[in-house]
């Protein structure tokens, strides 16, 4: 639970800018993904392979995309699965800019587990 709270934590938004009037209506936040069976074991990976908060977050681009916005941008198919799974474990560039994801210290089976939750995610 507390690896679910500090990569949440770390993409948050901080406070309101001091211009904004009390009347306007506040913009509206994506609530936090409910959690799923292993999304706490899954989270906790996450930490551990230094992918958060290091590269990502789950609402906030940092150096790679937030996780939420791979989850929209890829629907949880068989095929999306495994095409992101080697992605995670070769690195990559040039789908979400310049910056290359580097290959990672990862076993196929821990990149599945974690890249489908990371589809979970998806809002739209």
């Amino acid at each position: 639970m507390s690896a679910a709270f500090i990569l949440y934590a770390c993409g948050g938004g901080g406070d309101k800018p001091a211009d904004v009037k009390k009347d306007t209506p506040a913009t509206a936040v994506t609530p936090p993904p409910a959690p799923t069976d292993n999304s706490e074991k899954v989270l906790t990976m996450i930490a551990e392979k230094n992918c958060a908060p290091t590269c990502h977050t789950i609402e906030k681009k940092v150096i790679g995309p937030a996780y939420i916005d791979v989850a929209n941008k890829y629907e949880a198919t068989p095929e999306n699965i495994d095409m992101l799974v080697q992605k995670v474990i070769k690195g990559g560039s040039g789908v979400w800019g310049e910056v290359p994801m580097t290959p990672n210290n990862i076993t196929p089976e821990e990149a599945k587990e974690i890249i489908t939750y990371l589809l979970s995610l998806r809002t739209k």
